[in-house]
């Protein structure tokens, strides 16, 4: 367990250093955060959204997006333009396999959703397969969502859709997703989040689970939907509400279920085409 930890704190640390900012906020009051009713983002579909589970932290537990990362880049700066060039080489990418996995990658909250991940895990991870791990899974993601959501509605960021004027991968949601700030992406958080706790519950897979969690965050830019910069912020919160998350003993007990699942439950081979999901994620 230690081993594992201090790997994680490794992968916590250059996700931190990712976006290449570092704040520390002395004596600085918290913002109120929204209830966790409101902490939800858009279902991506743009159509009504399936129950969704209770997180285990309240909303005053949650890690402060808006001491953790700084403002979007500002009109004009360096780190727009690597915004903006990182979107361009997106757009190229319409119609390819790999937009067709960001496709996928974009529905949360959705039975299949966390066998996004399952390839790197190496084993199918889904209610039928793994029902404790995904409803640890299905639970925290709750977290990490609504870790992004008081920097989402402090800056209300537009997404690319709305200033490239191309489309997205997911037309539907573009409607919902206009009144829902781009910066940082909850699905980063989300994904990069998960990866960290089968990480933990999985070891061996470290290294392919944390890529597989990077990915699926800048599947939002793929979809034009998300900045490169909001992606990795994204994955900032999700570390620090990781951190928060071990001292829930709500979420350590159901860590345990799930660690023994995995090692006494036989596994069951991801129903992805794993080869082609690697083809598709090697073109960036």
């Amino acid at each position: 367990m230690t081993t594992v930890r201090s790997a994680l704190t490794a992968v916590a640390a250059a996700a931190l250093l990712a976006g290449g900012y570092f704040a520390v906020a002395i004596g600085q009051p918290t913002a109120a955060a929204p209830p966790v009713a409101a902490m939800l983002p858009p279902a991506p579909t743009g159509g009504a959204r399936p129950e969704r589970p209770l997180p285990y932290l309240s909303a005053a537990e949650l890690p402060d997006g808006l001491v953790l990362i700084p403002p979007p880049p500002a009109p004009g700066s360096a780190a727009e333009a690597r915004d903006r060039e990182a979107q361009s080489r997106a757009l190229t990418l319409r119609g390819s396999p790999r937009w067709a996995l960001a496709t996928s990658d974009a529905e949360l909250f959705t039975p299949g959703d966390t066998a996004a991940l399952a390839c790197a895990a190496g084993r199918q991870i889904d209610g039928t397969a793994t029902p404790l791990t995904y409803r640890l899974l299905r639970r925290a993601g709750s977290d990490f969502s609504n870790s992004t959501v008081s920097t989402k509605n402090r800056y209300n960021r537009a997404r690319p859709f709305m200033v490239n004027h191309q489309p997205s991968c997911t037309p539907s949601a573009e409607e919902v997703l206009r009144h829902n700030g781009s910066y940082p992406s909850g699905h980063s958080a989300m994904g990069y989040g998960w990866s960290m706790v089968l990480s933990e519950l999985i070891p061996q897979r470290t290294t392919a689970l944390v890529a597989r969690g990077r990915a699926f965050g800048d599947s939002r830019r793929i979809c034009n939907v998300h900045w490169l910069s909001d992606t990795e912020e994204g994955r900032v919160t999700a570390t620090a509400t990781f951190a928060r998350l071990q001292a829930s003993p709500a979420f350590a007990a159901d860590l345990a279920a799930a660690r023994n699942e995995l090692a006494s439950v036989p596994p069951i081979a991801p129903k992805r085409d794993c080869a082609a999901e690697a083809a598709a994620l090697a073109l960036q």
